[in-house]
């Protein structure tokens, strides 16, 4: 956990501990080869081409991403085996653009429907490598992707468009829930999800040789069997929500907004400067507040506005000097990172390097 934050910063600012993050991708790296499973980390989370390295360098196969945009900003800084984990719908702009990035990179590309596939199988048509679908499917989190047993039909039109279909994927979003046992059923959901989803494709004679699943909540419910993939994203930093949920303990927390007391109006409350430009909005109904102050850790930020952050102390809790810069944990760290330029790293309380956020605002 930030700890002891550099002086002299000019907040708000995301700061990010060295060691915590290098012990975070080691740990998840470590899991992989020992569960024998295939780490595909969602550079969504971090948007940054020194932390992806150091990804691919202890281990993982290759990166997702939710974006063309951020396929190409990762393209750009070397990365060259992308998985787009998205239902990816082609207008003429992005096709160009698909088409142009499979001649760079072995690319994985998301699908859930048939009309899709033949748009995606008219965009690389030519392309200098040939492009792999996975066919999404719904394991429970209501989001995208259509019921396992239909993901053959989609498969088979992917197939019949030319494109080379090599398995299915899914996530298990619903695991991100304060019930303790959420992450051990979202975990098992997301197992015969896949296993249904490849017997609905080897019924059509396709292959189903990638399983790809897996979220920072569910990888440690990993167990033997269909799943042979996992893209877990948030875990390089963690966040308040995985505090909350039990993914991770304060020591894995590694990226904190630095953030300077601008006004204490009333006993009890005070107000920050990191407000929701750079913290984001983003909050689970049962989280209590915004985000997790560690030098204040029963304080709650009760709200935010566009430049403020306002925190309410325990009863008795003296509050900090106007002035007093705190380390204040975002409660899902994906928007804060996609809101930022860069990211100061520091080990100790020194300032190790400034990395730029390679894909920031990469939305399309």
């Amino acid at each position: 956990m930030v700890e002891q934050l550099p002086e002299g910063l000019v907040t708000p600012v995301l700061v990010v501990d060295a060691d915590v993050l290098d012990r975070n991708i080691a740990r998840m790296a470590q899991a992989a080869r020992t569960g024998g499973f295939a780490l595909r980390p969602h550079a969504k989370s971090h948007k940054c081409a020194e932390i992806a390295g150091r990804q691919l360098r202890a281990g993982a196969v290759g990166l997702s991403v939710a974006t063309l945009s951020e396929a190409e900003a990762l393209a750009a800084a070397g990365v060259d085996d992308l998985f787009v984990a998205y239902p990816l719908w082609l207008d003429a702009g992005k096709a160009r653009r698909l088409h142009r990035l499979a001649d760079k990179v072995a690319l994985r590309v998301g699908a859930d429907s048939a009309q899709a596939v033949r748009r995606l199988a008219d965009a690389v048509r030519g392309s200098d490598r040939r492009v792999e679908v996975l066919v999404e499917v719904d394991c429970g989190a209501g989001r995208t992707g259509v019921p396992a047993a239909e993901a053959g039909r989609v498969a088979e039109a992917a197939a019949e468009a030319g494109l080379l279909v090599v398995g299915a994927f899914t996530f298990p979003g619903q695991g991100y829930d304060h019930d303790p046992g959420a992450r051990e059923r979202a975990a098992r959901d997301e197992e015969r999800a896949l296993a249904e989803a490849a017997e609905s494709l080897r019924e059509r004679g396709l292959r189903a040789e990638v399983l790809s699943g897996g979220s920072t909540p569910t990888a440690a419910h990993r167990r033997p069997g269909p799943v042979g993939e996992l893209r877990p994203g948030v875990y390089v930093f963690n966040d308040a929500q995985q505090l909350a949920i039990g993914t991770c303990t304060a020591d894995d927390l590694a990226l904190c907004v630095a953030t300077t007391v601008i006004s204490r109006p009333a006993p009890g409350r005070l107000v920050l400067d990191a407000g929701s430009k750079v913290l984001g909005s983003d909050r689970s109904p049962w989280v209590t507040g915004h985000g997790y102050l560690p030098r204040y850790p029963d304080a709650v930020v009760t709200a935010l506005w566009e430049h403020h952050a306002v925190v309410r102390l325990p009863e008795g809790v003296p509050a900090p000097a106007l002035g007093s810069v705190l380390a204040l944990v975002p409660h899902h760290v994906c928007t804060p990172v996609n809101l930022a330029d860069e990211l100061l790293i520091a080990r100790g309380g020194v300032e190790l390097d400034r990395w730029r956020v390679a894909a920031r605002g990469a939305n399309t």
